[in-house]
């Protein structure tokens, strides 16, 4: 079971508040070890935002497949690397998406914003495999220039991607596969309604972010600060 430090213990914060100090008592638990005692999983809680990776393939038969993943990021950016990771299984078995871009090399990542919130909820759905997520969550899918699988075309932003690298991560259940698959952005969509004096404006698109348990977040409002420079 997870314990709470004591207040002046060594798992306590220290704080500084203006002139003053504080400390905040902690609680601890090791995962896969102890239980953390609390009413649902915090994990997930504690790395948010999120972005939602979603993501388009098509099968090597041709069947197209939509799925969100909250496993998301970019990780570089000469040359442009994004990135999702994929856990568990679904009742039909492996997953479709990490299937599909295994088969076929390429991806699409569509923005999730909040105006397309409740299909890109809808589209994560543990469908069968010849169910078409567009489709199934009242999508237009639109045509890609450079790879098969379509984006979404309400979307203001989206990634042609082509396959880098599968890494596979640990898993606590053998007959499900976690897995990171890495992609090189060789395609970039965005729509000119999201600019603003050549800038993405974020306050337009309105992404969404995952956060914990069934909690998201949108993007409203930004704030900007210049890096510091040193010796100047």
């Amino acid at each position: 079971m997870g314990h709470r430090s004591p207040r002046n213990g060594p798992g306590a914060v220290l704080a500084a508040i203006g002139p003053f100090v504080a400390y905040h008592p902690l609680m601890f638990y090791r995962p896969g070890a102890e239980a953390h005692g609390l009413p649902h999983d915090p994990l997930k809680a504690c790395v948010a935002p999120r972005p939602i990776g979603w993501i388009s393939t098509v099968s090597a038969d041709g069947r197209v497949n939509l799925a969100p993943y909250s496993f998301f990021n970019m990780f570089a950016s000469s040359p442009p690397v994004i990135g999702y990771c994929s856990n568990g299984r679904t009742p039909f078995g492996a997953k479709d998406t990490v299937s599909n871009i295994e088969a076929t090399g390429q991806f699409v990542y569509s923005m999730a914003t909040w105006d397309l919130r409740e299909a890109m909820n809808e589209s994560s759905a543990p469908v069968a495999p010849d169910v078409d997520e567009f489709q199934y969550a009242g999508l237009e899918a639109a045509p890609s220039t450079l790879v098969k699988p379509p984006r979404v075309a309400a979307s203001p932003i989206a990634f042609e991607c082509e396959l880098h690298q599968v890494v596979e991560l640990p898993s606590t259940n053998p007959d499900a596969r976690n897995v990171l698959v890495l992609g090189k952005v060789v395609g970039v969509h965005i729509s000119d309604d999201v600019l603003n004096e050549g800038l993405v404006d974020l306050t337009r698109v309105k992404p969404i972010a995952r956060l914990g348990y069934r909690d998201y977040a949108v993007v409203e409002k930004v704030f900007s600060m210049n890096p510091p420079r040193v010796g100047s």
